[in-house]
């Protein structure tokens, strides 16, 4: 007598099988990364950044608003390592304290622009029709404005401060990041896996949660993560021009606005923010690199 073996249950095996094929693809996602010398590097100096200025009050050396030197004192006089500001303020306590309000005003507003339009431009592009229409057309409005321009004006009509910047740029990245997201998601909607799940009966739901969203995700991250340089640089510049953070708080760009009148004198009290600023965002970039190659096997093939 023969004894059958037990049929696996479809509902359990399904998810697991999924689970599995999503531990691969994550292995070879970071096999392929770490062969990136130049985005591990970047992504080195972000973790560096980002520890720094949340341990900022035990880093720091000293009160980023308290006079500690002589006014405008060159690197290394009266003990600091990077020399004072204007109103005597330790340079490098400023630049940690700042590194908080630049590294939140590059990520956070572009990772909630980024959940925002997955949700809208995945909805819109796979049901289409009218929704879709309506969607193009609105976005289509601010599309009529770059994003720096989008940017200052939403800044302009709201208060100073680090909430207006953050408003200013989820407002500013939200259409550009929802285009993304609807032409790719119409281009898998073209593809012949999607045709098989639905003659395999598959409902709407299941083919948008399970194949749709999942190859919309990736581009997307690498698409954010390459935002997230620029939108440093923006919320800097609207810091500069004086639409966002407020002195005496420890911001990137307003230490640049504040040492532009000493320049000549004093011209470190604006290089080192700056050179924060093009480092941290040239870093976003080169990560960004380095995910679109780890998440994209074409590019891995190429």
């Amino acid at each position: 007598m023969t004894t059958l073996s037990p049929t696996p249950d479809l509902a359990t095996s399904a998810p697991a099988s999924r689970f599995g094929v999503f531990l691969r693809r994550l292995k070879s996602a970071c096999q392929t990364y770490a062969k990136d010398p130049a985005s591990l590097a970047a992504l080195s100096f972000l973790l560096l950044v980002a520890i720094v200025a949340i341990f900022a009050p035990y880093v720091a050396p000293y009160d980023p608003h308290e006079m500690i030197g002589w006014r405008n004192s060159l690197p290394g006089e009266d003990g600091l390592f990077l020399g004072a500001d204007g109103d005597g303020r330790d340079v490098l306590s400023r630049l940690i304290w700042g590194g908080r309000v630049s590294l939140l005003t590059g990520v956070v507003p572009t990772l909630l622009s980024m959940v925002v339009s997955l949700l809208i431009g995945v909805t819109a592009a796979y049901i289409g029709g009218w929704l879709d229409q309506i969607v193009m057309r609105i976005l289509d409005m601010f599309f009529a404005f770059p994003i720096v321009l989008m940017a200052t004006v939403v800044a302009g009509i709201l208060n100073p401060g680090l909430f207006t910047i953050c408003i200013a740029i989820f407002i500013a990245l939200l259409p550009y990041i929802t285009r993304l997201v609807r032409t790719t998601t119409l281009q898998v909607k073209r593809q012949p896996y999607i045709e098989a799940a639905r003659a395999g009966g598959a409902s709407n739901w299941a083919i948008a949660s399970r194949y749709v969203f999942p190859n919309v995700v990736a581009p997307s991250i690498v698409y954010t993560t390459t935002l997230m340089g620029l939108m440093v640089v923006l919320g800097s510049a609207l810091s500069f021009l004086g639409l966002g953070v407020q002195p005496p708080e420890a911001d990137w760009g307003t230490m640049v606005s504040e040492g532009r009148s000493v320049l000549r004198k004093a011209p470190h009290v604006t290089i080192f923010p700056g050179l924060a600023i093009v480092m941290t965002a040239l870093a976003f970039g080169f990560i960004g690199d380095g995910l679109r190659d780890a998440l994209d096997p074409r590019a891995r093939r190429r």
